[in-house]
């Protein structure tokens, strides 16, 4: 137990009904709805051939996006994908604990792989309770009676106390899986590196998750951190912070988002850090009906949408980069499912990339970028989480491990106590 949890080392699976919770939540298309990146899906065979190879019947949870976002769809596109890089066939139900999912979960022989629905189509799911209220749900309830072992891989939602991810551990045997055991490992040994007075390391919070980005910033500031690059709409709710009017169409995002709160945080922030350690764009990329431009942050407020950071700021974080000994890096700098917004995220990936520096990349659309240019050969480690391997490195103590530890130190009494 190097990490205070247990793992499928520990445990012998055979002809057990086994319910795997991963985090395959993959960034997709609009329009199409189908799977844009599904390297998310690909990190977690290693745990679920395991499973298979050993004879376990694999039960597999899983998420999709949010309630009222593009993103939140079924499960169906992700079993069939599944399926096709297993070469096994994956059976997809549409339902969660209900007669038709415990119907086919009993159904299961030893070997087979059945993937339940988008969990987050249960209300409940998504609160954030304590493990064990979580146990006392419906949810919990309904299935617990139908599974012999609980294994979460989902390192990418370890961040969330949510009921798929912390109520299972408190009633069923509980383990870790090869990707949440690698992560840990990992990210333990660059957290550790990271309090080394001597190092330089340099964080970029880009994307839309400003509230994750702040935790991260609260934590990872008492640290030894040079600086802190922001883009995104995270830049945009530290830009407001400082001062500037980034116009109304930019404003109608951070308040669509319910992110008007976090702006007083993000000014004690810089009040407390100054401005050197908390870096915003210097210019932008906007976009208007016909073509963008890009403009200074002198010249803001505009009446457009802020895009991608502009060249000048690419130089500067590119600088910064290539001086740093440590970098990790979570969220886009523009709107990169457009090409032509991407540039910015592209030209930081590069310079992480090209630099010397041991570097960590998470978040799907990062990642997915990362994928597409052919680099991921020169970044030391690509996460499969974004929030959680950032608040993870920031030394917060995740629920869904705190979830797996707690479980350990019962069944490991249990054992003494026969």
């Amino acid at each position: 137990m190097k990490y205070g949890f247990l793992t499928l080392d520990d445990v012998d699976v055979e002809n057990k009904c086994v319910l795997l919770r991963v985090d395959i939540n993959c960034p997709i298309y609009p329009e199409t709805k189908d799977l844009l990146d599904d390297r998310r899906i690909k990190s977690h065979i290693i745990t679920i051939e395991e499973l298979v190879s050993n004879n376990a019947k694999v039960v597999v949870l899983a998420h999709q996006g949010r309630p009222g976002e593009s993103e939140f769809i079924t499960l169906e596109k992700h079993a069939k994908r599944l399926s096709e890089l297993l070469d096994l066939d994956v059976k997809y139900v549409d339902d969660i604990f209900g007669p038709k999912a415990r119907e086919e979960i009993k159904k299961l022989d030893a070997g087979e792989i059945l993937m339940l629905e988008n969990v987050r189509f249960y209300s409940e799911e998504m609160l954030n309770r304590p493990s064990d209220v979580h146990a006392r749900s419906v949810f919990v309830q309904k299935l617990t009676p139908l599974i012999d072992i609980f294994v979460n891989d989902a390192f990418a939602a370890a961040h969330r106390s949510h009921a798929s991810l912390v109520g299972f551990t408190e009633v069923l045997p509980s383990y870790a899986g090869r990707v949440m055991e690698k992560e840990v490992e990992v990210l333990t040994k660059v957290l550790n590196d990271a309090k080394n007075e001597g190092k330089n390391v340099v964080i970029v919070l880009g994307g839309a998750k400003v509230k994750d980005s702040i935790r991260v910033m609260e934590k990872i500031l008492q640290n030894n951190v040079k600086k802190i690059l922001t883009a995104g709409v995270v830049a945009n709710v530290f830009l407001v912070a400082k001062g500037y009017d980034i116009g109304e169409k930019n404003y109608e995002i951070i308040r669509g988002k319910g992110l008007e709160s976090l702006i007083c945080i993000a000014k004690n922030l810089i009040s407390k850090y100054s401005n050197d350690k908390i870096e915003t764009p210097i210019d932008f990329v906007f976009n208007r009906y016909v073509g963008s431009f890009t403009k200074h942050v002198d010249e803001l407020p505009l009446p457009y949408l802020i895009v991608d950071v502009g060249p000048e700021t690419i130089r500067e974080y590119a600088e910064i980069i290539k001086n740093a000994d440590i970098v990790i890096a979570n969220g886009a700098a523009g709107i990169v499912e457009r090409k032509e917004y991407s540039t910015g995220t592209r030209e930081i990936i590069k310079a992480i990339a090209d630099s010397k520096a041991y570097s960590v990349v998470g978040g799907g659309h990062l990642v997915s970028v990362i994928k597409e240019m052919g680099v991921a050969n020169k970044i030391n480690h690509i996460s499969t989480g974004g929030g959680a391997c950032m608040l993870f490195l920031a030394g917060e103590k995740l629920p869904a491990i705190r979830a797996l530890q707690k479980a350990a130190k019962r069944m490991m009494g249990e054992r003494i106590s026969k």
